[in-house]
Formats: C-alpha cells, structure tokens, sequence
C-alpha cells in the first residue's frame, strides 16, 4: 500500500512540526504543512492529490470552516485537531472525528482512515 499522503492545516508552527515529524514515523508522506485559512484553500486547489487532511478549527484567530467545507466537497476524509471542546464545533461537522491536543499519531491515522 502507497504512504497516505496529508495535509496538516495547523498554524502553532511548533504543533505542525511535531505531528509532521510524528505522522512521518508512522509512514505517512507530508503533503504540506500551511497555517492560515486562505493558504489551506489554495494550496488544496492546486494539490494535484492528497488522501486526507488535519484541520485546526482555529488558525490565527479565524475559524476553519472553509476549509472543512471545502474537504468534505473534494470527498476528503479529515480529523478536526483542536485545544475546545466538541460543544463548539457546529452540528453539520458531528460526523468529523475530532481529536484534543495533544494527540498521537495512531489516533489521527485510526481517526482518518477507520477501515484501514
């Protein structure tokens, strides 16, 4: 089986780093790490194929809906990575799975791909 190629949208420069690092042990192909709303939406425009993405519900202090839009339009599983609580994130989303920080890379990876 091919490496599961992610997006990590995470704008705690440290945090992305730290899951990149962390994913990559466990075999997955980093398709880029970007930390705003607006790089997260471009940067999925012109990302020829990616297998699933981590979002940040809050990057710079604008919440990520976008984005999540947006993924679940191209069909892409992702997993919210967040410091709130599932309260805050609103109804539509209650299918995403969403994983508190801090979190380890078996739990994106079973979280991203259940079937796997």
């Amino acid at each position: 089986m091919m490496s599961p190629r992610i997006l990590i949208i995470e704008d705690e420069h440290l945090i992305a780093q730290a899951l990149g690092c962390a994913l990559r042990v466990s075999g997955v192909e980093i398709a880029g790490m970007v930390g705003t709303v607006e790089q997260a939406l471009a940067l999925l425009c012109s990302m020829p194929k990616i297998d699933g993405a981590l979002l940040d519900i809050n990057l710079r202090g604008k919440l990520a809906y976008a984005v999540a839009d947006d993924l679940i339009a191209r069909g892409l599983p992702f997993v919210f990575t967040t410091g709130y609580s599932a309260p805050v994130i609103p109804k539509r989303y209650q299918h995403v799975p969403v994983l508190q920080k801090p979190f380890d890379p078996n739990e994106i990876l079973t979280a991203l791909f259940p079937n796997a």
